[in-house]
């Protein structure tokens, strides 16, 4: 993240992405696969990095070796063709995209941390500082009822901001630049979808 200028002097909050070049690299449709959706990739590899599936997969279409494979589900098929190269060039200023990426991932939190709870009183004699305190009846229900807000894995969950703003595209280098933060930390893998 960083921050720019607009023509009145104004200071926007930016996130700066490099966005492809993706290939596509296969295309689902009802008939042969149930559904529609088109896979891309991203990130040349060396051969050697990647297994002998991947690899002949890749090879198929004449596409370089690529680190990632991710597929998106369609409506409809739409006008992409095997091989081509999604660039930001498809990308206009100003326009609305959606976000998704893993958020930041902070292990094994307490409740504190992860919801947002009150800690029990610090004063002396007191043995209740950052413990979860009672977890549910006794005898009736005799058990912890799902969805119980506890201690546990914080952070590391697929997140999507939406409506975030285009405020410039470099064609050259392929780098987006987006009025307002995206998940996850730098270098992070995301998912722009237009909107």
């Amino acid at each position: 993240m960083t921050q720019i200028f607009d023509e009145n002097g104004l200071v926007i909050p930016v996130t700066i992405i490099q966005a492809g070049p993706c290939i596509v690299t296969q295309i689902k449709n009802e008939k042969t696969d149930g559904y529609c959706a088109v896979q891309v990739g991203f990130g040349e590899v060396a051969e050697n990095s990647l297994q002998k599936p991947n690899l002949g997969h890749l090879k198929k279409i004449g596409a370089p070796p690529l680190k990632y494979l991710t597929e998106t589900r369609l409506k409809q098929n739409t006008d992409v063709t095997l091989g081509q190269i999604l660039t930001v060039s498809s990308l206009n200023v100003g326009q609305k995209v959606k976000i998704s990426g893993k958020s930041i991932g902070r292990g094994f939190a307490g409740n504190q941390k992860r919801h947002n709870f009150t800690r029990g009183p610090m004063s002396h004699g007191s043995k209740n500082h950052r413990q979860p305190g009672s977890i549910g009846a006794g005898t009736t229900p005799g058990k912890v009822i799902k969805g119980k807000k506890m201690a546990g894995q914080l952070g590391n969950k697929q997140i999507s901001i939406k409506n975030l703003n285009i405020v410039h595209i470099d064609v050259e280098k392929n780098l987006l630049v987006l009025k307002g933060n995206v998940p996850g930390k730098t270098g992070n893998l995301l998912k722009i979808h237009p909107m």
